[in-house]
């Protein structure tokens, strides 16, 4: 049994791709079959640009979050830190008014 390989398609290429779609005058059949990868993939990135909007949105790259995603996960992280922060002053008060009775 042969372990296959996920193929990686730069930004460049898919936008390239779908160009020849939109302004090319290409079906998405043959503008997949010219480029030799199937139709549903050209598909899925037609359907991921319209959503999105802006090519460096819709195709960020491999393992890299777009902006948006990036500063939700950073104000994640900044809240997880802030809540620790707060339990430690919370037990520290409790600790401290312990002490005082």
């Amino acid at each position: 049994m042969t372990k296959q390989t996920r193929k990686n398609y730069t930004k460049e290429f898919k936008v390239e791709a779908l160009k020849l779609v939109t302004e090319g005058g290409y079906s998405l059949s043959q503008a997949a079959e010219g480029l030799g990868i199937s139709k549903s993939t050209i598909s899925k990135w037609k359907q991921v640009l319209s959503h999105k909007g802006d090519k460096d949105l819709a195709f960020p790259g491999k393992g890299r979050l777009n902006p948006e995603e990036a500063r939700i996960k950073g104000l994640e992280k900044e809240l997880e830190r802030i809540k620790r922060e707060r339990d430690i002053l919370k037990k520290a008060l409790a600790y401290f008014a312990e002490e005082l009775k």
